[in-house]
């Protein structure tokens, strides 16, 4: 995937702070999320990692306002309040790759990635001159630009999943938020996708946010990371200051090794199950 410079005429995205300040989510209820704070720069990526049901997607998903907050301020560099924002008005400074979303029939990629152009529309779909340059653009990015006119019922998971991540694209935010996005990726999309987020960050300023499982993954393209643990943010800072062992350890609740990579000097973590390493196996069994 190449982002492309001077590629299209429409409008390229700048890069918005999005700040949220005192968010707390209930399910029946009881709180999940509990006074959490966050803030995502332009040409950052900030990636929310922690255990299942620590709270990560719920938190992106706040304050993508998908999901409602029993509390929260929600800001768009300093002076915008996002919460009063229209539903229109606030996607054209946000967009967000959700989890499980259907898979759509009787649509081809095209028509899928399109719809990240509503913003943009209007009432009674009001023209969009930019909107053919911004999708083409994101088709590219994304790789799936030779499967524009391929029902979507006929893709693979992976296919889709990146099909998904272009409407996200084509609508042009300065924020985007990702939740899980290597799901279903086979390694080298996995990779292509990873290395697209940095250039999104890098290149065009980008607010990136994303909820990723795999640590090593999150250590590579953070800028970075927030640590979370029953609802609770408890670490927030650099890769390399908040992914330690004994931090680990103690919010996964298992061993977890970290030491560097040699090959590209990035931080590398490894959980310790019970049945060890091939020699403690075969010391045992001696």
């Amino acid at each position: 995937m190449n982002v492309g410079k001077g590629t299209s005429a429409a409008r390229r995205p700048r890069g918005h702070e999005l700040s949220a300040t005192g968010v707390t989510v209930a399910y029946d209820g009881v709180d999940v999320v509990h006074d959490a704070s966050l803030t995502l720069r332009p040409g950052e990526v900030t990636v929310l990692v922690g255990p299942n049901g620590s709270g990560k997607s719920t938190l992106l998903r706040t304050i993508a306002r998908l999901q409602r907050p029993r509390s929260a301020t929600l800001a768009i560099d300093t002076d915008i309040d996002g919460l009063a924002l229209t539903a229109r008005e606030f996607s054209r400074h946000v967009a967000m790759l959700t989890q499980g979303r259907p898979t759509p029939s009787g649509l081809t990629v095209r028509d899928v990635v399109e719809f990240g152009r509503y913003p943009y529309r209007g009432r009674w779909g009001k023209a969009d001159p930019d909107g053919r340059v911004a999708v083409d653009r994101a088709l590219a990015m994304t790789g799936v630009a030779e499967l524009a006119e391929r029902g979507v019922e006929h893709l693979s998971g992976g296919q889709l999943q990146r099909v998904w991540l272009a409407g996200c694209l084509a609508q042009e935010t300065g924020v985007l938020l990702l939740d899980e996005p290597t799901t279903y990726l086979d390694l080298r999309y996995q990779i292509e996708l990873l290395d697209l987020i940095r250039d999104l960050a890098d290149e065009h300023g980008i607010a990136v946010g994303a909820v990723l499982h795999d640590l090593d993954q999150a250590a590579a393209v953070a800028d970075r990371i927030v640590l979370l643990h029953t609802g609770r943010i408890i670490a927030d800072g650099l890769p390399e200051d908040v992914l330690t062992p004994q931090r680990l350890t103690d919010t996964y609740g298992i061993r977890v090794e970290v030491d560097t990579d040699p090959v590209t000097g990035r931080l590398r973590t490894r959980a310790i199950g019970r049945h060890h390493t091939r020699s403690e196996r075969l010391s045992i069994t001696s």
